[in-house]
């Protein structure tokens, strides 16, 4: 089974919106392995942003800074979810990155609407409900990052003889 990072941020969590959010990743199959509420450093979003996905060198540093402040904001919870393609079905899931152009359905597409032009011209960073990995590789890097191995189970749910084709243990 493959497993993706979620970061659920300070929008969704001040919104109250993270029980809503979660339950559709269970419904379509997903298991939570691990789970936890942080208020992560400065040098820890750092390393998740630059040192794994690169967002200073591709966008620049203002756009680090906007996005540091706003991931600041009130603490983060960071999940670990593992199902089938994790990573695919949960960036489909969430939508496009900028919530205007994500389509109706999405999570993003539901519940947030701003375009990167609004954000860039308040000097804030986009809130769009959470932050998911990119690929496998980045998932794998950015679970290392955020969990440690005894932070994240194992474990069989009733659903994934339904949800992931596996044979009932008995």
């Amino acid at each position: 089974m493959e497993r993706t990072l979620i970061i659920f941020k300070p929008d969704s969590i001040k919104r109250g919106l993270v029980g809503e959010i979660l339950n559709r990743f269970e419904k379509v199959g997903l298991k939570v392995v691990g789970s936890k509420m942080v208020r992560p450093d400065e040098a820890h979003f750092h390393h998740h942003y630059e040192g794994i996905s690169n967002l200073v060198s591709r966008r620049g540093q203002k756009v680090f800074d906007v996005t540091l402040g706003m991931m600041q904001e009130s603490p983060v919870i960071a999940m670990v979810l593992e199902g089938v393609e994790a990573v695919s079905l949960v960036r489909k899931m969430i939508g496009t990155t900028e919530p205007k152009s994500a389509l109706p359905g999405t999570i993003r597409g539901d519940y947030a609407h701003m375009s990167y032009g609004h954000a860039d011209k308040e000097g804030i960073g986009i809130p769009n409900i959470l932050h998911a990995s990119g690929d496998e590789t980045e998932a794998a890097a950015e679970i290392k990052h955020w969990f440690n191995d005894n932070e994240l189970f194992d474990y069989q749910t009733v659903h994934e003889v339904y949800t992931q084709a596996k044979a009932r243990k008995k």
